[in-house]
């Protein structure tokens, strides 16, 4: 990465005792070349080598994943591991991945938004809630249905040097793209407004600023982001409800349901229960024990 690189941002919001994650886990993030910033958030990579198994869980962004993976047993050779690379629609509710033994993931993390200049001839709707081989949206990479494996899949998970395999995912996607898209433009910056905007608490807000109908809104949603702008809207600020969390075990939960937007107390606690399983205040005890 040169020194006049862009850092990837260093928050662990979406996951659940990140904490926990963090020690198990080699976890890192880098930026990918300069013509792909503009659509991606950051690549993601993840190496371990675990004496039990695991389970990792995530609050999903609102956000499409390509993602490179390897499975195997600890000590065995990398020939013999398990490969293979799928694409990650956004995900609706809870994601839990088990990990055990040995393994590698390498990660695309697009910007909302930023996934159909590379895939444009479907809406990103398409991949909502699904998982599907690398093929599927990319059908010069292995046919669809992912018959076969991607030579790009040994290309990115070989390497063991970070900035082989950060290159490796460059060259993927520009070989793919990006497709110029005003569009995705667009839909990239009303998410982002959502997010760095607390005061976007409503789609009427969202819609008087882009100067859109809420029907149109709709539209570009479905076919760049791959969900609704309410959505969105209810993940970014139920991100910040499980962060606090996380930091503060004895939050003023009727004031951050207040300042979240959300209609009380009892609604952010009903929302975090359903999503998380328990309360949040027994998840800020749980993550707060040393």
């Amino acid at each position: 990465m040169s020194a006049s690189a862009p850092r990837p941002r260093r928050d662990t919001r979406g996951i659940v005792d990140p904490a926990e994650l963090l020690s198990r886990v080699r976890f890192r993030r880098h930026v990918p070349a300069p013509e792909l910033r503009p659509y991606l958030e950051h690549y993601w990579l993840i190496d371990w080598e675990l004496p039990g198994p695991y389970a990792s869980h995530l609050v999903p962004h609102p956000s499409v994943n390509v993602v490179f993976q390897r499975y195997g047993r600890p000590g065995a050779p990398a020939a013999a591991a398990s490969s293979w690379a799928e694409v990650s629609g956004v995900g609706l509710g809870l994601f839990t991945q088990k990990l055990s033994g040995a393994g590698r993931v390498c990660g695309v993390q697009f910007r909302p938004g930023g996934f159909r200049p590379f895939a444009p001839a479907w809406p990103v709707s398409a991949w909502t809630g699904r998982r599907v081989p690398l093929g599927d949206a990319f059908p010069d990479e292995g046919g669809a249905g992912g018959a076969g494996t991607p030579a790009v899949v040994p290309a990115v998970l070989s390497p063991d040097e970070d900035h082989a395999r950060v290159a490796a995912l460059d060259a993927f996607l520009l070989a793919h793209g990006p497709e110029p898209d005003p569009a995705a433009e667009q839909a990239m910056g009303l998410v982002e407004l959502i997010r760095s905007d607390r005061t976007v608490r409503r789609v009427s807000r969202l819609a008087a600023a882009s100067g859109l109908s809420a029907r149109s809104l709709q539209r570009l949603f479905a076919g760049h982001v791959g969900v609704g702008p309410k959505w969105v809207i209810l993940r970014y600020r139920f991100h910040e409800a499980l962060e606090r969390a996380e930091s503060a075990a004895d939050a003023d939960w009727a004031a951050l349901a207040a300042e979240l937007g959300y209609s009380d107390q009892a609604h952010l606690v009903r929302d975090f229960t359903a999503t998380i399983g328990v309360p949040p205040t027994a998840y800020a005890r749980a993550v707060s024990v040393p």
